[in-house]
């Protein structure tokens, strides 16, 4: 298998569709919620998430069985059947139309992969293993939370303030590099991490 190009895809105004709307396809929505997307679920029965989902109009549902043409404009497509022949009808048709495709738990049949995610805020850390092993991407998510606390989403808000005054200030190219590395030197991590720590003892002497 060809080496993967790790990405971060903007998709506000995408138009991006789920077929199946059961427990795996209601975890893969969670995924595109809060990216702006227009999601559109297809799929003959739905859990009560994701009808709640519809009913508050973050997305559009439609409870049925999957039609070539609801490929029709789509961006990307996650598969979520319990169906093997209906999930390999969807890739193929995808692939003809040059929509990206994951078709959950079949690695072969994925243009792009669900990666584990740690989220600080606009800190994102994402671990993939090509669909190989799901479990293991999930332990290294685990620990790297333990690593990368809390602090890490207020530290890296002021980051990008401070960036912004810096790069709109009248030092020289040279300077600005320097400060900006200064920002996030390790001394700077620490910091972060110490809080995130502190922040940890306080609520555990809070519950005794």
């Amino acid at each position: 298998m060809t080496s993967l190009f790790p990405m971060f895809l903007k998709l506000q105004g995408k138009r991006c569709l789920v077929v199946g709307a059961g427990k795996v396809g209601e975890a893969k929505i969670v995924g595109l919620l809060e990216t702006g997307a227009h999601i559109r679920v297809v799929a003959p029965v739905a859990t009560a998430t994701v009808r709640e989902w519809a009913h508050q109009g973050r997305i559009e549902l439609e409870l049925r069985a999957f039609s070539p043409v609801d490929l029709d404009g789509a961006f990307l497509v996650v598969v979520a059947t319990s169906s093997r022949a209906v999930n390999e009808r969807i890739y193929e048709e995808a692939q003809r139309r040059g929509v990206l495709s994951n078709v959950v738990d079949v690695p072969e049949l994925c243009d792009f992969f669900y990666p584990a995610v740690v989220r600080r805020g606009d800190l994102q850390i994402a671990v993939s293993t090509a669909g190989q092993s799901p479990s293991l991407a999930q332990k290294i998510r685990q620990q790297l939370e333990q690593q990368f606390g809390p602090g890490y989403s207020e530290w890296v808000a002021e980051l990008g303030e401070t960036r912004r005054l810096i790069l709109a200030s009248d030092l020289d190219r040279e300077r600005k590099l320097d400060l900006l590395h200064s920002l996030a030197a390790r001394e700077a991590a620490q910091a972060a991490i110490a809080e995130t720590h502190s922040g940890e003892l306080a609520a555990i002497g809070e519950n005794k």
